[in-house]
């Protein structure tokens, strides 16, 4: 990669600072300053994120980087929110990148360089958010075959038959369950809201990300917006008016008014529905009970929720067995 001369002066500076030369550390601060002014009034605005870097396709040719779409991603990431400041994650990010970057790491030097500035202003923890949308509308859309790159203002165009293409897909790989098909996907598509995906924090979409969305060899082809939609369907099954219900549901969830537990958002709608989250059971004082009970919390735990064992009818430590005259 490149070394930017900030951060070499930034080391200098720190270097000074170490070795206790506080006055000397104190000019060199107001040299850079003074020369920070000078370098902004005699370069034009235009010209100040000029760049000539190329980029590494994934079949291995090169290209310039797209700067204009870069700006126009943190832009929109930015938009309407306080605080921030598209101009200062652009620049951060330029000053990590490096001739021939690889496309797939553009959208994480973005992710990262945003990422550490919500401890100065707890508003781009959206902006992180929004940037790392990106990624997930690459990696779903080019799975589904839909688009290879799309903007937020694009999921309007592009939500409903991501859905459509979701569940055939999915039902395809044994992922989901075949009855999702029998829904009236038209009517549930254009129930879809592209503009909540603005709501997650990035702890939110990246957790989501991580644990939550349906994925085939490592590629997740699940959007937020489908994602809550397929656990509406999934609630909604059994309903009268499936669809209105499965809507109901939709609105309550991706609008965090209600949210499920973590086996129904991992399982509704799937080949394995089942929604419990939690499981009491009581062991009985004898060895088959009670590896018996430990098999049981094995298969429980094999398709989520969380386990809780009665071991009150166990007998003490110490206690006298009569079958092998000892003790436990």
């Amino acid at each position: 990669g490149t070394v930017h001369i900030e951060e070499i002066q930034d080391q200098v500076e720190l270097a000074l600072m170490r070795s206790g030369e506080q006055k000397v550390a104190r000019a060199y601060v107001l040299y850079r300053e003074e020369r920070a002014r000078a370098r902004d009034a005699e370069t034009p605005p235009a010209s100040r994120l000029q760049t000539t870097l190329t980029v590494t396709a994934d079949d291995g040719s090169r290209r310039p980087l797209d700067l204009a779409r870069l700006e126009a991603l943190v832009r929109n990431a930015c938009e309407d929110l306080e605080g921030v400041d598209a101009g200062l994650v652009v620049e951060e990010t330029l000053k990590n990148l490096y001739d021939g970057v690889k496309e797939s790491d553009i959208n994480t030097t973005l992710v990262m360089c945003a990422r550490v500035m919500i401890e100065q202003e707890p508003n781009y923890t959206y902006v992180t958010s929004r940037l790392l949308m990106d990624h997930l509308r690459a990696e779903a859309l080019s799975f589904l075959g839909i688009a290879a790159t799309a903007t937020q203002g694009d999921m309007s165009r592009h939500y409903p038959e991501a859905l459509r293409r979701y569940i055939a897909k999915g039902i395809d790989l044994e992922l989901l369950a075949p009855e999702l098909a029998q829904f009236d996907l038209a009517r549930l598509g254009a129930a879809l809201k592209p503009e909540r995906d603005f709501q997650f924090t990035y702890l939110g979409l990246q957790t989501l990300y991580d644990r939550y969305f349906i994925h085939s060899n490592d590629i997740r082809f699940e959007l937020p917006q489908v994602f809550f939609m397929r656990v509406a369907m999934g609630l909604a099954l059994q309903e009268k008016d499936r669809e209105a219900r499965a809507i109901e549901f939709y609105n309550l969830m991706s609008t965090f008014d209600y949210m499920a537990s973590t086996p129904t958002l991992f399982n509704a709608g799937t080949l394995r529905p089942q929604l419990s989250s939690c499981y009491l059971t009581t062991i009985p004082d004898d060895l088959s009970g009670i590896f018996g009970a430990l098999q049981d919390n094995a298969m429980l735990s094999k398709w989520a929720g969380g386990l809780g064992n009665d071991w009150t009818p166990v007998r003490a430590l110490g206690s006298y067995i009569k079958g092998t005259n000892g003790k436990s």
